[in-house]
């Protein structure tokens, strides 16, 4: 059954704060809300009930057991003042203070130390995200090594998915001796990987990954789950994996951030992609493109992916992120896209429950996925000159739809025939009865596929 509520709309402000090397890279700092109380403000004014908002443990820890919340203090009193609910984000991105790191045996519980620290200050709190993205944190910090602590291997990737796992279900049980109402709001990137017909396995394999944290907090990772041998060859222990099984901590929410990269396509006719798009997973050689740039179909969209999702969990959804990285008009289009696709799912039958508007400040240097300081400037709803917070186009937007009314947008470039880049794919259909295949080796050196 669909949700029986209207639509909400949310609101999020980017607040990503990860490490490369020694240096911490903070969004906050970057679009200077962490000196500016009157942002929240100036957010209030879009008639946004709910906002995703940072009580970020890199930011409050800032030395081994000191805690400093002056700055939550009064952002947190400030929201309460607004009457906006906050959904306090405890880790974005991040691999905790300098003290600690995804893959330190002890992670788990420190996080669940600051957590509840957290709970205990700010008791009229009722939802929570202890870990935005475990998934995506992993592969990009231990899997692919862009971020902290910078590991490129299978077994770092797992020890980071559980650590973090692991954490959430600690740091909800903190938080819930404080407040047995607490709800978790859960996030993680909702794609999909599509590809040719040489690398359908590996494909299979990242569309199964995709849930992985989502099925570890809801115990569902057993001996029969598709993923089971992957882990205990990486690292898992049986008894590390029971662990969720018998304590599961299944969202209240399930939060699903999507962008226009978060669909995939892998492509082994290399000759038309340039040398730096070009990999591999030690078995085979690939580009891992964007997958709106070469599928002549274009998107699977989020309106399916949503459905999908419910399907498998039957859990409440939210579109914690929704964000394009363009015209102030495509971005009006792409949040329209999204908003129709939700309606859509919501007649679908699954119980969507809100879209949320993403980086309402804007973001900074994900065009190089913060790998390097501040970067290029993406605005959002407002747009941040020195101090001075400027009303977009978006802005408007968004007050509109908050009041009932929906602005005409332009056709979103993701439908027009200029957005392929590279030599259009279009695949053949599996033939009935043909096997998926599972990869269940190393990403990153040797490759074991077995048929399901």
């Amino acid at each position: 059954m669909g949700s029986s509520h209207a639509l909400q709309l949310w609101g999020g402000i980017e607040c990503t704060v990860n490490r490369v090397g020694d240096v911490f890279f903070d969004q906050l700092e970057y679009s200077g809300h962490t000196c500016r109380l009157h942002d929240l403000d100036a957010i209030a004014e879009l008639n946004l009930q709910t906002l995703r908002y940072p009580v970020l443990w890199e930011r409050t820890e800032r030395s081994d057991g000191v805690l400093d919340f002056a700055w939550s203090d009064r952002r947190l009193s400030r929201l309460q003042q607004l009457g906006i609910e906050p959904i306090v984000g405890l880790l974005h991105h991040g691999s905790g203070p300098a003290h600690t790191s995804l893959l330190e045996p002890e992670f788990p519980n420190k996080l669940a130390r600051y957590a509840d620290a957290v709970a205990e200050r700010y008791p009229f709190v009722q939802r929570y995200t202890p870990v935005n993205e475990p998934l995506t944190t992993a592969r990009f910090s231990a899997l692919y090594g862009h971020w902290y602590p910078h590991a490129r291997d299978d077994r770092s990737f797992v020890r980071a998915l559980l650590n973090q796992c692991r954490g959430t279900v600690l740091a909800m049980a903190a938080i819930r001796r404080h407040n047995p109402q607490a709800q978790l709001v859960q996030t993680e990137d909702l794609g999909i990987t599509r590809a040719t017909e040489a690398l359908q396995y590996q494909a299979d394999f990242e569309n199964e990954r995709r849930w992985l944290s989502f099925d570890l907090l809801c115990g569902k990772v057993t001996p029969q789950h598709a993923l089971f041998r992957y882990l205990c060859r990486a690292g898992a222990t049986l008894n590390e994996l029971a662990f969720f099984e018998s304590n599961p901590c299944p969202p209240d929410v399930l939060g699903l951030n999507y962008y226009i990269t978060s669909e995939r396509f892998l492509d082994d006719r290399l000759h038309h992609y340039a040398a730096q798009l070009r990999g591999g997973n030690g078995r085979d050689r690939y580009a891992d493109v964007e997958a709106v740039r070469v599928c002549a179909d274009g998107l699977v969209g989020v309106g399916r992916l949503l459905l999908q999702a419910y399907q498998r969990y039957s859990l409440p959804l939210v579109i914690t992120e929704a964000h394009l990285g363009s015209s102030a008009e495509q971005q009006q289009s792409w949040l329209s896209y999204i908003w129709q696709a939700a309606l859509g799912a919501r007649e679908g039958g699954a119980d969507v429950r809100a879209v949320t508007v993403w980086a309402l400040l804007g973001a900074f240097g994900w065009e190089r996925l913060v790998t390097r300081p501040r970067g290029s400037y993406e605005a959002g709803a407002f747009s941040i000159t020195g101090d001075a917070l400027n009303l977009t186009p978006l802005f408007h937007w968004i007050r509109e739809l908050t009041r009932g009314r929906q602005r005409a947008v332009q056709p979103g470039w993701w439908t027009l025939p200029g957005r392929l880049l590279y030599e259009p794919y279009a695949p053949k259909a599996r033939a009935h009865g043909a096997p998926a295949l599972l990869l269940t080796g190393a990403q990153q050196g040797s490759a074991l596929a077995v048929a399901e």
